[in-house]
């Protein structure tokens, strides 16, 4: 008889832990208190983005994620754009750290040094003036986020006979049994992986690590005309500092920060560092900031969105910039350095949890790990 697991929330970490249990041979129930998922997992630039991870095991869980998310877009007929990412430089520490982390990534990766030239070939929306360079990498995948995180349920149902109890608000927990108002269900393994709502459902384990929330603020830009294409998702100069996996450039890094700390006070004070990437509606997604603590403020902050635009539209302009939407999403993160926190209070409960906003990168990956027991905590 097979054995069974609960998962609790549908966002990408629980439905990435729904796939990991059903592969492994697990009769899987998937609860979220909402009638499908409004949280962080919509709510973001869907990238898929291995660059940003540092060499080694985070980097491997971000290709494994990546190709996850290609199979079941194959299979599934989900919406996807491999086009990768191009990262620009306008000045010259910058472009430095962009040559140490090529010359440092070895000869395998799919980086390629561009010189201005060959980014506008790249991508007619880049900014010409003042262009020194840039760097192209064919590894980074974008998805659509509202669309594919129900995508992804529907195809967990029809494939894996995954089933879904939504609108069902988990209230606590014990051995084998999850409560919810008047219906209890049991299973073998509980997983709780509902984001910052895991306080709620395990207050003494929250409080016990050093976890904080992220609020960000994100913007899109209304479909452009005429079929136009963006090509890869474009990052500005203030991402190098933002993504871990650029610290494999070394000194020269450091370099980059004195200069954008003397340049750009107010964008370091609010976390803020500007992408752009194109969803299959042809509308352009945004952002982003950051800020930290443990509750914020609901409503966005004019002068956050502002200042996106600004720096945004110092590296690119777009055929049509009018702004459909703005919104904030939230998640969790730890503040000891650990990527994420994956914890085992009780025996036959397991937390994932607190991927720092990396969830739609490494969730994939992280699940098979947690579930195939390499990761210590089965």
């Amino acid at each position: 008889m097979n054995r069974s697991a609960i998962v609790i929330g549908a966002g990408i970490v629980g439905l990435a832990t729904a796939r990991a249990l059903a592969i492994s041979g697990y009769e899987v129930m998937v609860i979220d208190r909402s009638a499908f998922a409004t949280g962080a997992s919509v709510r973001n630039f869907g990238m898929v983005w291995p660059i940003g991870q540092p060499e080694g095991l985070l980097r491997e869980r971000a290709l494994r994620t990546r190709a996850v998310w290609e199979s079941i877009c194959k299979e599934s007929g989900m919406w996807n754009d491999p086009s990768g990412s191009l990262h620009l430089a306008y000045c010259e520490s910058e472009m430095e750290v962009l040559e140490n982390f090529i010359r440092k990534s070895g000869k395998e990766r799919s980086y390629r040094l561009l010189t201005s030239s060959e980014v506008m070939k790249k991508s007619s929306c880049v900014v010409h003036h003042g262009l020194r360079g840039g760097l192209y990498s064919a590894d980074e995948l974008i998805v659509d986020p509202p669309n594919a995180i129900s995508r992804l349920a529907a195809f967990l149902q029809e494939k894996y006979s995954v089933r879904f109890s939504w609108n069902t608000h988990a209230h606590s927990i014990e051995q084998g049994r999850v409560s919810c108002g008047k219906v209890n269900y049991e299973a073998d393994e509980v997983f709780i992986c509902s984001g910052a709502d895991f306080r709620n459902l395990l207050p003494e384990s929250f409080i016990q690590e050093p976890i904080t929330i992220c609020k960000l603020q994100m913007m899109r830009l209304g479909p452009q005309p005429a079929g136009w294409q963006l090509g890869p998702s474009l990052c500005g100069g203030l991402s190098l500092l933002h993504y871990a996996g650029f610290r494999l450039a070394g000194s020269s890094l450091e370099g980059l920060r004195e200069y954008i700390v003397s340049k750009y006070p107010d964008y370091v004070r609010w976390g803020i560092h500007v992408m752009v990437a194109q969803h299959a509606s042809g509308e352009l997604v945004i952002g982003d900031s950051h800020e930290y603590g443990d509750s914020h403020d609901p409503f966005d902050k004019a002068f956050i969105n502002r200042m996106i635009l600004e720096y945004l539209f110092g590296f690119a302009r777009f055929p049509s910039e009018s702004i459909s939407a703005s919104w904030n999403g939230q998640y969790s993160k730890l503040t000891d350095g650990r990527t994420e926190l994956v914890l085992r209070p009780a025996p036959g409960v397991t937390i994932i949890n607190a991927l720092g906003g990396a969830g739609m990168t490494m969730s994939f990956g992280l699940a098979e790990e947690v579930v195939g027991g390499r990761y210590g905590v089965l």
